[in-house]
């Protein structure tokens, strides 16, 4: 998919590429393992080659640690801010577990009530954007150069 200028369509389709990826803490190999950041990289690998920046070592409990918006920090650097209730499928949002902690959850809307993401435990799968995901939606993000 390198190359070509993404689309809401790609964006999706690169997603759903990682289906079934086991979860493994800091990875970003399709198949074989990622969390929710590796899976997002793993996104933004297949749209536009190359990551923008290098992922630092991070603890599966760093955002519980006081890290302060690091995650919404680094998408803010490389995806463009969208309003959260106004997210569209291939969009990337992010979630907080708690109003006083910092977002500290990615995944990719496929759908409008479809989000598609890893997570401890299980492998990258397609889940509804039920209430539950709504009310931790913290931020929301398209993709660079997304022709609709």
């Amino acid at each position: 998919m390198t190359g070509a200028h993404a689309t809401r369509a790609r964006v999706i389709a690169a997603a759903r590429g990682w289906l079934g990826t086991p979860y493994h803490h800091q990875a970003s190999l399709r198949g074989v393992g990622c969390d929710c950041l590796g899976l997002v990289r793993g996104v933004w690998r297949d749209l536009y080659g190359s990551e923008p920046e290098p992922t630092p070592p991070y603890s599966p409990y760093w955002a519980q640690q006081g890290s302060g918006e690091t995650l919404a920090e680094a998408a803010e650097r490389h995806l463009i801010p969208v309003k959260p209730q106004e997210a569209r499928p291939g969009d990337m949002l992010l979630f907080r577990w708690r109003a006083h902690l910092p977002a500290a959850h990615c995944a990719v809307l496929t759908e409008p009530d479809r989000i598609l993401h890893a997570h401890d435990g299980a492998a990258v799968g397609e889940t509804a954007f039920t209430g539950w995901w709504r009310r931790h939606l913290s931020h929301a993000f398209a993709f660079p150069e997304l022709d609709v």
